[in-house]
């Protein structure tokens, strides 16, 4: 079993950034690959990023790219997701998720854990 807690999460004015951050616990000695979802209200959960084991690969969702990196401290069982230039369009609770092996995954269903989520709300 692994928890997964989000925070970083607030108020941001348009063209501001946030860093998020998921800490992990649990049996953390076993590999797990990590993802950032959102969920906006009124719509469905939509994957952001998502990052290998090893942090070797990561993965982006088109609308972030360029916006958004995802990393990995695994001496400390965190992942990072730094969002700059954010839009309104970007307010949603974001979610942090981890799935059971090395490879990172764009799929909602292949995430075994999740966090509680974080607010993210960026005003124009």
């Amino acid at each position: 079993q692994v928890h997964v807690v989000e925070s970083g999460g607030g108020l941001v004015q348009a063209g501001g950034s946030l860093r998020l951050s998921c800490a992990a616990s649990g049996r953390t000695s076993s590999r797990y690959a990590m993802g950032w979802f959102r969920q906006a209200p009124g719509k469905e959960r939509e994957f952001i990023a998502a990052i290998s084991w090893s942090g070797g690969s990561t993965y982006y969702t088109d609308s972030v790219k360029g916006r958004a990196t995802i990393s990995r401290d695994n001496a400390n069982n965190t992942v990072y997701l730094q969002m700059n230039s954010l839009k309104p369009e970007d307010t949603a609770v974001y979610y942090c998720a981890a799935r059971s092996g090395v490879r990172g995954s764009i799929l909602s269903y292949e995430y075994d854990y999740w966090g509680q989520g974080t607010q993210v709300t960026v005003s124009s």
